[in-house]
Order: structure tokens, then C-alpha cells, then sequence
């Protein structure tokens, strides 16, 4: 009988790994994740009502899913609002992640690690976290991304137009994907990013100044200004027909029925007062949602408020990932399971009645690498903003470009009209002292021109959006909140550091990303009016 017993167990153990094996070679059901990101684009495309802009490729998406109203960046600069939608965290809560050209910590692991950790296959193309330095505790490189796939290339209609072929290398991931199991890319243009081709929206695009009707009036209005807009909606456009190449590439290989594909932008557009800063323009985006085997109910409009924030924690929730054990730090975001499963449109969720929003260091150029910090709170179609060091200037000191603000034809013009005397008020705007205080009615005022924060009508208002904001941030460990803001201001920069020191003792520092007139020849006051030249050693 000896010998019928070890049969039996030889057989049992050939049924076993025989089954272990077909089990490893069963297809993963878990959704595919794709992340689209465009850089420095604002809520400007067609289906939001652009003018302008023509952008079928997003438009069709949003058609066939969803299409969120109220999305919103919690820091509007590249690095920053990266570091937020691959953690699940704000920004204040990601130590020198905070700020903009840094070593990202690397205590916090990104949505993209883990999701490698547990069975997908991960990649990126272009621009991923950046600009800044991914290493490990022990100074390796860090892939927070995953594997670059940037091989590929393409003759581009302009010189400042990338020429990654972001589709085609996309495709070249999924050749070298394993079929058997979910995957998660990320596609990061770096467009409409600066520079453009000035003329290139009326050139190659076939655009005409009058297309833009609700020109923002923090501006002046003119023909420089309006090519600029042109130039810059040229460039989403390109990207848009990444997307579309993008979305054929996963019909073709019958991939759309369970890719989770997210298309947004990292924060408003490339021009003064927008990117770097946190109004409307600067922190609300665009986002269009579509995962076909989830949604019930298509081309539905979401007016819940939605963070970066959020994107994460639905990332894991979507693959069967539980948060609390994937090694995260926690998260203030929450997953958007609910609204991508649900029939309606409108308000889903009523918890989901605000966002916050703040920045601490984003550009080099002021004195001692410090930043201009500010907290604010979007709820019920108002904005709160306090801004906590008046005597600093918002987009960097004039006497060092103004780094914080992209050069371009628009901020070279506001610049010009105040050294030449003609007009100070577009300046002001853009570049002057702000208040402690800041309200906005967003729905009336959607350019932030009427500051309601002394109005007396509006005080239980901005004393009420003010508390909550507070007492979310503390909940949240706001080290600004706790008299510590200055401990962010530490973080070692990548590179620009002593910026303000260097270009004032004449060691003359370079920043490719302004241009040469950009910089004052004299000291300024907050209202803009001349002091004292400035002298620069030889």
C-alpha cells in the first residue's frame, strides 16, 4: 500500500503545481491606470467653453465619462502639485516637498511603488515628478515614476515644442508590457509649458486674436498679449493630439473597456499671476475621468470639489490595494470610487464641499531662499487667501527678475508699461504687496480683482472660511499653523540657491526660465514706484 500512498501524493503534488502555474498565468483583472498630465494648462479647454482652444481628443472623454467642474491643484507649481497627487497628501504635509526644486523625501512613497509592489507594471514618458531630485535614503536614484520610455522622437512643429513622441512611446510600454497583468503609465507632456514660438497660434494654428472672448482683465489688452494666449493654445492643442493617438492605441488593443485614464494638468497657465500663485486661474484645472467597465452613466458633469489629493487613494482603491498597509503615509485625500460609479451628475458627495490650497517656496531670487507662503480655502464658490509675509514680494523681488513668474511677452510688457511711466496698475496686479487678507466671490469674479475681505457684508464669510481652513490645516500637521512655517524654507534646493546673494555681489547667476530685461535697474516699493538704482559690483 506503501507504494499506492506515494502515487497519491505525487499526483496530489503534479495537481498542485500544475494549478499554481495556470493561477500565475491567469490574466489580472485589476483596471490599468493612466495618467495623462499637461504641464502649465489651465481650465482651457473646448468642452469647458474655451473660445480659443480646440481640444477634441480631452472633450471626447469627458463625453464618454466624466468631467469635473470644481478640480483643483493644492499648490500651484510643477513639483509641488506632483508630490501632492502621487501621495495622497497636501503639500504642507510632504516636509521639503513643499516647496518647488528640491530632493523629494525620501520617506514618502508614491501611488506608482506600490502599485509596482503589488503585480503592475509601471513606466512613464516626459515629464514626471519634476523639477527636482528622486533619491533613496541612501542617495541611489529613485524611479517614483517608474521606468522612463523616452526613445521615440518626432520633428515638432516649433523649436520650444518637445520632441517626444509621448504616443508613440506610450505604445512602445505597452509592446513591452506583460499581457497577463494590469499596468499603470504616466504621460507628462511639457506642453504648453514656456517658451512658445511667438506667432505660432496665428501661423500654424490658424487662430485670430478676436477667438478670445473673456480675456482676464489683470492683463492689458492688446495684440502682444492676445498672441501670447494664441501661442500658448497652439500648444495644448498639440498635446490634445497625443491624446487622441493615446486613446486609438488602446482601442486598437482592446484596452479601454478597463484602463482607469485620468487626463489633467498640473496647475493654470505659464503667465503673471496665474502659475505660482493661488487664484481662481492658478489652482483650478482641467479634469476629464474614464474607466467604461465602472461607469454606469457617461458623459456626466461633476460639481463636487476634488483634489489632487484624491487621486491616489483611488489608484489603490481601484486595484484592490489597501492604503493603511501599501507603506503610504496617510492620507488626506479620499478615493472617487463613489462618484466613478455613480448614475448622477452634479453634487455626489456632500462631504466634498471644499479644498485648500496654499504654497510655501517655489522659485529662487529672493533674499536668504525664502518663500512667500499662503494658506486659502475654496467653499461655496468663495475664495479665502492669508497671506503671512507682507513685507515679501509674491512673485520673487524685482531686483531679481521676478523669478517666480515665467518670462514672456505678457510679463514683459506689465513690466514695461511701469518703468515707462504710462501705467502702474497691471503691475500692481501682477507683481505689487498684497494683503494680510484676501475673499473672492468666484462665481462673480473668476479673475480674484475685488477683494471682499474688509468689506462688511462679507465678514462672517471670511471669518468663517478662515476658521475652517485652520482647523483643517492643524488636523492635518500645518507646521505653518504651529509657528514652524520657516522650517520648510530650510530644505535644501537643487539648484538656485543663494540666487539673490550671488546676482547682488555681481557673480552674475544665470535663470534661463526669465528673460535678461525682466530684472529692475532700481529698488521699488509695493506700489511700484522708484527708489534708489541698484548698483551691481563688476
Amino acid at each position: 500500500m506503501d507504494w499506492l500512498q506515494n502515487f497519491v501524493k505525487m499526483f496530489l503534488l503534479l495537481i498542485t503545481m500544475l494549478c499554481a502555474k495556470i493561477y500565475s498565468q491567469s490574466p489580472d483583472k485589476r483596471p490599468n491606470i493612466l495618467v495623462i498630465m499637461f504641464d502649465d494648462a489651465g481650465l482651457d479647454m473646448s468642452v469647458y467653453g474655451s473660445t480659443y482652444v480646440n481640444t477634441p481628443a480631452f472633450d471626447e472623454i469627458a463625453k464618454e465619462g466624466l468631467l469635473f467642474n470644481k478640480a483643483y491643484t493644492p499648490n500651484a507649481k510643477c513639483a509641488p502639485s506632483r508630490a501632492a497627487l502621487m501621495t495622497g497628501r497636501n503639500s504642507w504635509q510632504l516636509g521639503a516637498a513643499a516647496n518647488h526644486v528640491i530632493y523629494f523625501p525620501a520617506k514618502f512613497k508614491t501611488y506608482q511603488e506600490v502599485l509596482l509592489e503589488n503585480g503592475y507594471t509601471t513606466g512613464h514618458t516626459g515629464k514626471g515628478y519634476a523639477p527636482g531630485k528622486t533619491l533613496t535614503a541612501e542617495g541611489a536614484q529613485r524611479n517614483v515614476m517608474g521606468p522612463a520610455f523616452n526613445e521615440k522622437t518626432i520633428d515638432p512643429p516649433t523649436k520650444y515644442i518637445s520632441t517626444n513622441d509621448y504616443s508613440g512611446n506610450f505604445e512602445e510600454f505597452l509592446t513591452d508590457a506583460p499581457k497577463n497583468k494590469p499596468w499603470s503609465f504616466w504621460v507628462g507632456s511639457t506642453e504648453p509649458h514656456r517658451g512658445y514660438e511667438y506667432g505660432s497660434g496665428a501661423r500654424l494654428g490658424n487662430k485670430t486674436t478676436d477667438m478670445i472672448k473673456n480675456f482676464p482683465s489683470y492683463w492689458p489688452d492688446n495684440e502682444t498679449t492676445r498672441n501670447d494666449l494664441l501661442d500658448y493654445a497652439y500648444e495644448i492643442e498639440d498635446t490634445d493630439k497625443h491624446i487622441g493617438k493615446i486613446m486609438a492605441t488602446l482601442k486598437k488593443r482592446n484596452l479601454l473597456e478597463n484602463t482607469l485614464v485620468v487626463v489633467t494638468s498640473d496647475h493654470g497657465m505659464p503667465f503673471p499671476r496665474v502659475k505660482g500663485d493661488q487664484y481662481e486661474n492658478a489652482n483650478h484645472i482641467p479634469m476629464a475621468m474614464l474607466w467604461k467597465k465602472k461607469m454606469n452613466t457617461f458623459g456626466r458633469h461633476i460639481d463636487d470639489y476634488i483634489s489632487f489629493i484624491d487621486l491616489a487613494p483611488t489608484f489603490l482603491d481601484a486595484a484592490k490595494i489597501d492604503w493603511k498597509s501599501s507603506g503610504m503615509h496617510p492620507a488626506s485625500g479620499k478615493s472617487l470610487m463613489g462618484i466613478i460609479t455613480s448614475e448622477k451628475s452634479g453634487q455626489i458627495e456632500t462631504s466634498r464641499d471644499h479644498v485648500l490650497v496654499g504654497k510655501e517656496r517655489h522659485d529662487t531670487g529672493r533674499p536668504n531662499d525664502v518663500g512667500y507662503p499662503i494658506r486659502g480655502i475654496y467653499k461655496d464658490s468663495m475664495l479665502y487667501l492669508k497671506n503671512y509675509e507682507l513685507n515679501r514680494w509674491p512673485s520673487g523681488n524685482p531686483e531679481t527678475g521676478y523669478l517666480n513668474t515665467d518670462g514672456s511677452p505678457t510679463k514683459t510688457l506689465i513690466l514695461e508699461l511701469r518703468k515707462s511711466g504710462r501705467n502702474k496698475h497691471f503691475w500692481k496686479l501682477n507683481f505689487g504687496k498684497r494683503k494680510s487678507e484676501e475673499l473672492y466671490n468666484i462665481q462673480k469674479d473668476p479673475f480674484c480683482m475685488n477683494n471682499l475681505a474688509n468689506d462688511l457684508a462679507h465678514i462672517t464669510v471670511r471669518k468663517r472660511l478662515k476658521n475652517k481652513m485652520e482647523k483643517k490645516l492643524k488636523e492635518q500637521g500645518d507646521l505653518r499653523m504651529m509657528g514652524f512655517g520657516h522650517l520648510y524654507e530650510q530644505a535644501p534646493m537643487v539648484n538656485g540657491k543663494n540666487f539673490y546673494k550671488m546676482y547682488m555681489s555681481g557673480e552674475n547667476p544665470k535663470a534661463g526660465w526669465v528673460n535678461d530685461n525682466d530684472f529692475e535697474d532700481y529698488y521699488l516699493d509695493g506700489d511700484g514706484n522708484t527708489l534708489e538704482k541698484i548698483v551691481i559690483p563688476e
